[in-house]
């Protein structure tokens, strides 16, 4: 029997039909798949979670329903687990440089299963912050008819009146290192911040790239705002399971949705929310394998043209969870269509228009958490692009409202993350320094960690307004202050911030979007004829691996051959 002409089941025949796989099928019946089943499209459900972090925690329960949609829409789903990295338990140690290879890693693992297994259909399920554009470099990377659904934020901590998120611990370490809250209050505020499953619950970076899918193209319209213990969230599995087979159905595939137009869209949600400067690194990656030329300029270029509507931490009020009450990510998005902000002509996993999608938002009357674009919080959006003598390929930055947008200063100079938290920790950082890390960037570190401890150290203890900090590597969607990260080219590659003293001067002018260092370009042509390359940190395995293969931020740090 020769494989199916049903092009619903094009990839899955090839494996199970016919005398020659017999076999294949014998496999399938010993873990409970029947004759039935396998005349069916096979759908993979590519899960990442895992009880090793609240962020996925709840995924392994939604991946039923979303299961029970793809039965009821005639299709077999099979699930597969992948890797997860926690960047809130692994911030600030060895084990952050893990977090951004993890990306490459998730994207790999579901492309090979899919690959493997000739899967017609993909629902990828999405929580923590690198699990997300992962699963969206596996779709376009593969271009089978799939989506992406996002588990959800966690419900914001309460102490004192106040709503908590991660991102107020960091911030509590170091004010208890500059002594302004005691032993007690720091343990009740690590106890009180997370109060159950979710991803964090600011607009930190899971849920800005949550945002972004939906405007993407990526994740169905609505599915990402409500939050992971919210009831509604199994509806949204059992329709990401059903709308997949209606993809599947009517052929349409990851890239005919990601277009130019709709990854123009979703820098605009990362921009207009106060997003996250990991949204850079991430779209970026997802841009290579959609086959869309993105570059730096394209986020400054939106970021310009968009203002902040969204009043969300780390930057604004709110909490994700507020978002949804006021009327969903949707609204944001209504918002930005009718200021005409964004494309509505592009496709939606619905298979209706981002505009249709958006037709029937309901507002929640009185709500403070959305604005207009008429009258937005902030007049251009939050993502900066700086360049200059010390960033010749570009760094980037987050300007919320509240930081310094001119600062000059003299260079601090660490080698790695944990020397300059010592640093900070013993108040030797005081009003006026710029504080630089370097050889952690991709190469480098290698992974790129991000220093949301370090910035939140700075922030606690007060500094917020009179210091920076200057990087190779990369900050938490949490950070805010004047951090700019992602300069490249990065010092293990010899990028003019490898060869930055202790007292050299290095000024931050955002508004003229520079970074530089106050030396002429003999002296730092000088500098470099005498620098000599570390040795690599790792010789083997994948650190090492990774650091061979990885491109420079400025290309969204992605692994090529």
């Amino acid at each position: 029997m020769p494989p199916s002409p049903d092009p619903t089941r094009a990839r899955s025949s090839v494996v199970v039909d016919g005398r020659d796989r017999a076999a294949a099928r014998s496999f399938y019946h010993a873990v409970g798949f029947n004759d039935e089943d396998l005349s069916k499209p096979l759908v993979l459900i590519a899960n990442t979670w895992t009880d090793a972090m609240p962020c996925n925690f709840g995924l392994r329960a939604l991946a039923d329903h979303v299961k029970a949609g793809v039965r009821a829409a005639g299709g077999t789903p099979m699930e597969f687990n992948t890797i997860a990295v926690s960047d809130g338990i692994t911030m600030g140690t060895e084990g952050m440089k893990a977090s951004l290879v993890s990306r490459e890693v998730i994207a790999d693992s579901i492309e090979l299963v899919a690959r493997g297994y000739g899967f017609d259909a993909i629902v990828a399920l999405v929580a923590c912050d690198k699990t997300i554009p992962a699963a969206g470099m596996a779709l376009l990377r593969l271009d089978v008819p799939g989506l992406v659904l996002y588990g959800g934020s966690i419900a914001p901590g309460r102490y004192k009146d106040r709503d908590l998120t991660i991102g107020d611990v960091f911030e509590a370490i170091g004010q208890h290192a500059a002594g302004t809250i005691d032993d007690a209050e720091l343990r009740a505020i690590e106890y009180a911040a997370c109060p159950g499953a979710g991803a964090c619950g600011g607009q930190f970076t899971a849920n800005t790239m949550a945002t972004a899918f939906e405007f993407l193209g990526l994740s169905p319209v609505g599915s990402a705002s409500p939050g992971a213990t919210d009831p509604r969230k199994e509806k949204e599995g059992y329709r990401a399971g059903a709308m997949v087979m209606d993809l599947l159905r009517a052929g349409i595939t990851p890239r005919q949705l990601a277009t130019r137009a709709a990854f123009d869209n979703a820098i605009a949600a990362a921009a207009g929310t106060g997003g996250s400067t990991n949204s850079v690194l991430h779209l970026m990656a997802m841009a290579r394998e959609a086959g869309v030329p993105l570059t730096l300029e394209d986020f400054e270029r939106i970021s310009e043209r968009t203002p902040i509507i969204a009043s969300l931490r780390p930057g604004g009020e709110y909490v994700a969870l507020d978002v949804d009450k006021a009327g969903g990510i949707q609204l944001i998005a209504k918002r930005m269509l009718d200021g005409k902000l964004i494309d509505g002509s592009t496709l939606t996993p619905s298979g209706r228009r981002l505009s249709e999608e958006l037709a029937d938002v309901v507002e929640t009357p009185g709500q403070q958490v959305v604005a207009t674009v008429d009258h937005p919080f902030k007049r251009t959006g939050g993502l900066k692009i700086l360049r200059g003598n010390l960033a010749p390929d570009g760094a980037v930055t987050k300007i919320a409202g509240h930081e310094p947008t001119l600062l000059s200063g003299r260079a601090r100079v660490f080698e790695r993350e944990e020397d300059a938290m010592h640093a900070i920790d013993a108040r030797e950082i005081v009003a006026g320094d710029i504080v630089v890390i370097r050889y952690e960037g991709p190469k480098g570190g290698p992974g790129m960690r991000e220093m949301l401890g370090v910035t939140a150290a700075i922030v606690g203890q007060g500094l917020g307004e009179s210091v920076a900090l200057v990087t190779d590597g990369r900050f938490s969607g949490a950070t805010r202050g004047l951090m700019v990260g992602h300069v490249a080219p990065e010092a293990f590659v010899g990028g003019p911030i490898a060869i930055v003293r202790e007292g050299d001067t290095i000024t931050i002018d955002v508004e003229n979007s520079r970074l530089a260092i106050g030396l002429s370009d003999e002296e730092i042509a000088e500098r470099l004829r005498a620098w000599r390359a570390p040795a690599p940190r790792y010789a083997s395995g994948v650190f090492a691996k990774y650091a061979a293969m990885v491109s420079s931020a400025a290309e969204g740090a992605v692994t090529r051959v």
